[in-house]
């Protein structure tokens, strides 16, 4: 068994004083570790012996070794192969002063290691364990990744793959929000509580404004309302975020289109402002709207094209 260990200094100390274990891989499980650290817990992940020419047995380590850092500094790296008695002796050394095990096999491998709920409640009763699956319960040993549970979500609505990893991402703020659930759950029970976080209800909570119909192109944030959209200007994209009435209407002022009727919500969703929106902001630069959104107090965020 061999130890690597980087420091940071936590932005908060909500968890001082707790321990927590992680046998996690890729991107979920490690982010959520990373959130504990940020809250003063204290971290290990233990990993399977890398292979050789390798630094890491986590496959994030190989395909973006740069993610890998940020995700895993301040956290203590212990190899032990879990599938040996040693390693199995080296886990449960672990876990005997551990507060909270996160995990994100699926539950079938997590079985055949003893690293599921039944095998370590009776061993470690004050140990609560976090574990990640992909979809929830019966079907937790389907395969899948972010991509297949943000589309069956709805939230990949053309050809372009999402911009970012919603699923794991959402997946890893709910699982470490389960480590302190856990730990409020034992500090009443004096026992370990076992919390399942799936990624696919972490996709679809995500998509609940989407359901709602708010990011609908007839939602108020799906492109109906002139004030809250992405504008193309002089030399590069302006999104504008004028929603309120008072936004909307100063929006409505600099494009000049008549202030009283600006007041109105539904003067926001006519394609006559569209048009006089967009046209002002086509004609203006990223460096003109951004003073104007000082000068006016209008929320908007430009974009300049490549090499502005």
């Amino acid at each position: 068994m061999t130890t690597t260990t980087t420091t940071t200094t936590p932005t908060q100390a909500t968890l001082t004083g707790v321990r927590v274990l992680s046998l996690a891989l890729n991107l979920p499980g490690p982010a959520a570790l990373m959130r504990c650290h940020r809250m003063g817990a204290t971290c290990t992940k233990l990993e399977a012996p890398p292979p050789e020419g390798s630094r890491s047995s986590d496959p994030m380590g190989a395909y973006n070794r740069g993610a890998y850092e940020a995700l895993h500094e301040g956290v203590e790296i212990v190899h032990a192969n879990l599938k040996t008695a040693d390693g199995q002796a080296a886990l449960h050394a672990h876990l005997a002063q551990t507060d909270v095990l996160i995990t994100s096999f699926r539950p079938s491998a997590s079985a055949k290691l003893g690293v599921d709920w039944a095998s370590l409640q009776p061993r470690h009763p004050r140990l609560s364990l976090v574990e990640i699956v992909g979809a929830p319960g019966a079907r937790a040993d389907e395969p899948g990744h972010d991509l297949t549970y943000v589309a069956e979500s709805g939230l990949v609505p053309g050809l372009e793959l999402p911009p970012t990893l919603y699923a794991d991402m959402a997946g890893s703020v709910m699982a470490s929000e389960a480590v302190l659930q856990a730990l409020v759950q034992r500090a009443v029970s004096g026992r370990g509580a076992h919390i399942e976080v799936a990624l696919s209800a972490a996709a679809d909570y995500l998509a609940l404004p989407r359901h709602w119909g708010l990011t609908q192109r007839t939602g108020a944030v799906g492109g109906a309302h002139a004030g809250y959209r992405v504008y193309p200007c002089a030399d590069g994209r302006v999104a504008v975020a004028a929603l309120e009435p008072h936004f909307a209407q100063r929006l409505c002022a600099a494009a000049g289109v008549d202030a009283a009727d600006a007041q109105g919500h539904n003067a926001m969703f006519r394609s006559s402002t569209h048009a006089a929106v967009g046209a002002y902001l086509h004609g203006r630069s990223c460096a003109e709207l951004d003073e104007l959104a000082v000068a006016q107090d209008i929320p908007l965020f430009t974009m300049p094209d490549d090499g502005q």
